[in-house]
């Protein structure tokens, strides 16, 4: 069993993105209108949780996102800065969940809560290759 005694609620980690062309919706297949893409953003939310609590984690353990439920409620033009946080609200078992929001210069543009799981990485992988083996 992994030892998640130093993960305390309230930990918190961060994320920035300057916003280009490649971020957009048109060029990740999200949409037509050419601003922050909403996938974006949640890799950035995501990448936020990672920076919370990843590095206090065992050796040869690692989280991997499981859930999400997010509002992506304002546009954020290409060259602006986003900043994403994350705040570890809760530790059950393995499942880590996170208050977490992105912002641009202006305003809020998402909010919500994502949930990650602490994982093995040797004993994933080992079913991850089994799922590549003929049936």
């Amino acid at each position: 069993m992994v030892d998640l005694s130093r993960l305390q609620s309230g930990m918190r980690g961060s994320a920035e993105l300057l916003v280009g062309i490649e971020h957009s919706a048109p060029k990740v297949g999200s949409g037509l209108v050419p601003v922050l893409a909403t996938p974006i953003m949640i890799n950035l939310i995501e990448a936020a949780a990672l920076n919370a609590v990843e590095h206090l984690l065992s050796a040869g353990h690692q989280s991997l996102g499981t859930r999400l439920d997010i509002r992506h409620f304002a546009a954020t033009p290409i060259g602006m800065q986003v900043h994403a946080s994350a705040e570890l609200i809760g530790v059950d078992g393995r499942t880590l969940l996170f208050r977490v929001e992105a912002r641009d210069e202006r305003e809020p543009i998402g909010e919500g809560t994502h949930e990650r799981v602490v994982v093995n990485v040797a004993r994933f992988d080992e079913r991850v290759q089994k799922k590549l083996r003929p049936a």
